[in-house]
Parts: structure tokens; C-alpha cells; sequence
């Protein structure tokens, strides 16, 4: 194994740790820190760089898996602006939309809204999924009317996206 490969290898590593950063964040304050989503595309930067040093990849796929992460960000905010997503999700979906690329993102966000579904399930079936849970309406209606935090569920799809680039 080359130090690139392991490089790139250790990158994915980081991607998924930062991963499980924003879904604690997200679970615990509802909010995702900028830094963390900022930091997804640094690891990004180093892994496409080595990538490119490494020859498994090519300036045409980086710039095809920027724009799919341009076009997530755009549909987020569409989102965002009818308030199905806060702006933490939207940029957490985006920065990890770089790693899935036009490959990966369907997968990625067939993973994310799957796993966003068992979140809402929880949710109306009386779990306790964020700090909004814990107050309020502990009624069916009140615990509709509350915040999802999302980020777990982004979370699972990128994680999804990890395993499948470290094995493939």
C-alpha cells in the first residue's frame, strides 16, 4: 500500500469521525457547527489531492462530484427555505455530497432519507430524538409540530459512503 492510498484511507477515517461529530452536535443542541462541515471539505481537498497524486482519480470526476454537491446545496436550500432542513443540515448534506460524487449519491441519499425516516418514526412514536424532545407538547400533534435534528440521519449516509469508498 502506497502512503497515498493510506492517506487517502486515513481522510475517509477523518470524513467519518466528523460524521459522528455533527450527529452528536445535532442530537444534543440541534445545531452543526460551520467548522465541521468546513472541515469535510478540507478532508476532501486532501483526499482528492492525493487521489490525484496517486493517479485514481481525475480533474473531470472532482469536478463532476463538486457540481452534484453544488446541485445538493442548491436543492437544500430550496429546502431550507420552505423549513424542511436547517442551514447546518443543508451544508453538512453538501460537504458530504463531495465524498459520494455521481456515484454515490444516490446511495447516499437513499441512506439519509431512510434513516431520517426511522428518526421520524421514533420521533412520533414518543423517543426522545434531540433536546426539543425532552420539553413541550408530549402529545402525537406537539411531537409534530417539534424540530427532527437531521444530522444523525445525513450522518448514516455519509458513513455509508465511507465504508463504500474504503472497500472498494
Amino acid at each position: 500500500m502506497s502512503l497515498l492510498v493510506l492517506l487517502q484511507f486515513v481522510c475517509l477515517i477523518g470524513f467519518a469521525l466528523l460524521l459522528v461529530v455533527a450527529a452528536w452536535q445535532d442530537l444534543r443542541t440541534m445545531r452543526i457547527a460551520d467548522a465541521v462541515s468546513l472541515a469535510i471539505v478540507a478532508v476532501f481537498g486532501v483526499w482528492v489531492l492525493s487521489g490525484l497524486s496517486a493517479g485514481d482519480t481525475t480533474l473531470i470526476r472532482i469536478g463532476v462530484a463538486t457540481g452534484c454537491a453544488v446541485a445538493v446545496f442548491a436543492l437544500g436550500t430550496l429546502g431550507f427555505a420552505v423549513g424542511a432542513l436547517g442551514g447546518g443540515d443543508v451544508k453538512l448534506l453538501a460537504a458530504s455530497s463531495l465524498f459520494a460524487g455521481p456515484a454515490l449519491l444516490p446511495d447516499f441519499l437513499m441512506v439519509t432519507a431512510l434513516a431520517g425516516g426511522v428518526l421520524g418514526l421514533a420521533s412520533f412514536m414518543g423517543a426522545r430524538v434531540g433536546p426539543a424532545a425532552s420539553v413541550g407538547d408530549a402529545s402525537v400533534a406537539g411531537r409534530m409540530r417539534g424540530s427532527l435534528a437531521y444530522g444523525p440521519a445525513i450522518a448514516a449516509g455519509g458513513l455509508w459512503v465511507a465504508v463504500s469508498l474504503a472497500t472498494s
